[in-house]
């Protein structure tokens, strides 16, 4: 999440694609994780998500298969049957007895910092994150990559760096979560640019891939610039699409479910779809 964003989360999140073994409808097309698992293919989508009126009924009609927080808990989220809900650790603070706690006990799959390489988010060494990493592992649970902004791409970049010490030090990383926000509102071509960005990702660490945040904003001037509500909505069309057949992305999330604190991506205002927002609806 970017700074912008941050400003407007509850306090707990402001210092702000690996599956587990998942069941679907048999009536859904179906693939197979990395560890040998069946799963639907609409458990694929998902999206970020924070209380506000109408959440649970806006989770349900979204038709995603897990959300997520940004925290170890669910804040006060209550979720409608068979949508799964992942923890986080965001950040140093996060990686307590009590949040680790908390985490494995509302969830199966822990997503590891967030946006590490940011000074506005965990803002972690790759030091400080594999110091702390045996501590995530001790949960047992499925664990993703900390999830970089920018640059997972690239030779000695925050996760290659951070790959590597973990490999050095016989950790273990079961999955890379990935941000990614397309400054082209073109639909075609942002989705090239998507996927392109995901296969170098996955062609350098070779580990199945969570994409966590992903939308068009165009960030390049410091204030967001957001496309219209058609040209996002073909955007969704066109990615989820893309997203749904690469066998080596297991997950993906988009920014965000609620338009209160997310206007120019947000997909419901309170429990009522907008255009983008039915576009989600019916991927998958």
């Amino acid at each position: 999440m970017r700074k912008i964003r941050v400003l407007a989360l509850p306090l707990a999140l402001s210092a702000v694609l690996a599956v587990g073994a998942e069941g679907g409808a048999s009536a859904r097309p179906t693939a197979r994780d990395d560890g040998g698992a069946t799963v639907a293919a609409a458990q694929k989508k998902g999206v970020s998500a924070w209380k506000f009126d109408g959440v649970t009924r806006a989770l349900a009609d979204a038709k995603v298969g897990w959300f997520y927080t940004w925290s170890s808990g669910r804040g006060g989220i209550k979720a409608p049957a068979g949508v799964e809900f992942v923890p986080m650790m965001h950040d140093a603070g996060s990686v307590t007895k009590a949040e680790l706690t908390r985490a494995k006990k509302q969830g199966k799959v822990l997503l590891g910092f967030n946006e590490p390489d940011r000074a506005d988010q965990a803002h972690m060494t790759v030091k400080e994150a594999l110091d702390l990493w045996p501590r995530l592992e001790s949960t047992g649970m499925r664990l993703g990559a900390p999830a970089v902004a920018t640059g997972g791409d690239l030779a000695g970049g925050w996760l290659d760096r951070f790959m590597k010490g973990a490999a050095a030090r016989d950790h273990r990383v079961d999955f890379i979560p990935l941000h990614w926000y397309g400054a082209d509102f073109d639909a075609t071509r942002a989705t090239a640019q998507l996927r392109s960005y995901l296969q170098a990702v996955y062609s350098r660490h070779r580990k199945p891939i969570w994409l966590t945040e992903y939308a068009l904003i165009d960030f390049t001037n410091g204030t967001p610039r957001y496309p219209s509500k058609a040209q996002q909505a073909a955007f969704v069309k066109k990615s989820t699409a893309m997203l749904q057949r690469l066998p080596y992305v297991k997950r993906y999330a988009w920014f965000t479910l609620s338009t209160d604190r997310g206007d120019g991506s947000g997909l419901y205002r309170g429990a009522t779809a907008n255009r983008v927002g039915a576009a989600y609806r019916a991927a998958g």
